[in-house]
């Protein structure tokens, strides 16, 4: 009987002392999975990029993030009235009217115009409030466009916003980070680029360049980085495979390289332009020189090695003026119009505003360009 007891003591003793291992391994899984700091995507918030077309046939960049409550904005091209329809479709996510980071990529027009504003449409500064500025550390522009964003972007900082360049970021200097957690779990990171302390012969290569980290999802941008801005970027940075890759330049021929995409190898590209355009070839008359409008034949080539997931925002129109002897543009209309590109529980998925057609299967492209061998 005594042994009876004694067995049976010990079974309730050992079923108190599972328990509470239980317990304790349950309260262990529970912390580790809900509260850790990157890891996958599942901890955390959702993420939104939305690629802005614009009400004009000239290309150029502007991009709303959505990062949980928080509101960045990338650019505001093509032309000073461009932000007209940029603010319109941002207020409908911008609620309390603030854009907690403002990026301004480099100082040429078609990223700048809609941040210097004019006296008939105000500039984005006027229009949202703003917390931080970072932009470009160099530029060898004297632009009226140029001066403008440089007085409007003061007036913000009167205003109460911070300003940093993307150099002063990067090496975590008078207050600014090189990483800004922008979200749960979401962080926007300022890479390195040479060109922000080397002088180059292309604007373009001072482009301000950012990744973005939602768990083990990667999402890059490069203003219009040409091929020696992403030979440097390769090297100074340790890039990952991405989800998301904003064309470089809109998708010209001398942007988007080997050097890059071999080491990015992007499952979705953008690419904000307005396609065919003549607005940057001012002499084409044939075929062959409107195979490097935007997006060009060879970055097409190049980017279809890994992936035919390409959306483009606007198309144009052209026609060949017989007395000029070359092509001109004549109007636009869009082509997936707003692409929004959604990472969360769900995976990344896309979306857009016109239709979502895969810029290889649009009657446009088999026109006008012709089909890489990888998407054959």
């Amino acid at each position: 009987m005594a042994e009876k007891k004694m067995n049976k003591g010990l079974t309730v003793f050992a079923c108190i002392l599972a328990l509470l291992i239980g317990l304790a391994a349950g309260f262990f899984v529970y912390t580790v999975v809900t509260k850790p700091k990157g890891g996958d995507v599942y901890v955390s918030g959702d993420i939104s990029f939305h690629f802005m077309a614009f009400e004009n046939a000239n290309s150029g960049d502007s991009i709303y993030i959505k990062a949980g409550d928080t509101d960045i904005l990338i650019d505001a091209g093509s032309t000073r009235s461009s932000a007209e329809t940029t603010a319109a479709y941002m207020n409908e996510y911008v609620t309390d009217g603030t854009l907690e980071y403002v990026i301004a990529t480099h100082a040429d027009e078609d990223h700048i115009a809609g941040f210097a504003g004019s006296g008939t449409s105000l500039s984005m500064f006027d229009r949202f409030a703003c917390e931080v500025i970072i932009d470009f550390p160099r530029t060898d522009k004297t632009t009226n466009v140029y001066k403008d964003y440089v007085e409007q972007r003061e007036e913000a900082v009167e205003a109460g916003a911070k300003h940093y360049t993307a150099l002063e970021c990067y090496n975590n200097e008078n207050g600014a980070q090189r990483i800004y957690e922008v979200s749960d779990g979401i962080e926007m990171e300022i890479l390195y680029n040479y060109y922000y302390e080397h002088s180059s012969p292309d604007e373009n290569n001072y482009s301000v360049c950012l990744l973005f980290r939602q768990g083990d999802k990667h999402f890059l941008f490069t203003g219009d980085l040409e091929k020696e801005g992403e030979e440097h970027l390769v090297e100074y940075n340790e890039l990952p495979k991405v989800e998301l890759f904003k064309a470089g330049h809109h998708g010209s021929y001398s942007s988007s390289n080997d050097c890059l995409l071999n080491v990015i190898r992007p499952k979705i590209v953008c690419v904000c332009c307005c396609a065919g355009n003549v607005e940057y070839l001012p002499n084409a008359d044939s075929y062959e020189d409107l195979l490097h409008s935007f997006p060009a034949q060879e970055s097409i080539e190049r980017i279809a090695k890994w992936t035919d997931r390409v959306y483009v925002t606007t198309l144009g129109k052209i026609y060949f003026d017989e007395e000029a002897g070359k092509y001109k543009n004549n109007g636009y209309e869009q082509m997936n119009g707003n692409i929004v590109v959604t990472s969360n529980r769900s995976g990344v998925t896309v979306e857009c505003s016109d239709n979502d057609t895969l810029l290889k299967d649009t009657e446009w492209f088999k026109k006008n360009r012709n089909m890489p061998a990888a998407w054959e």
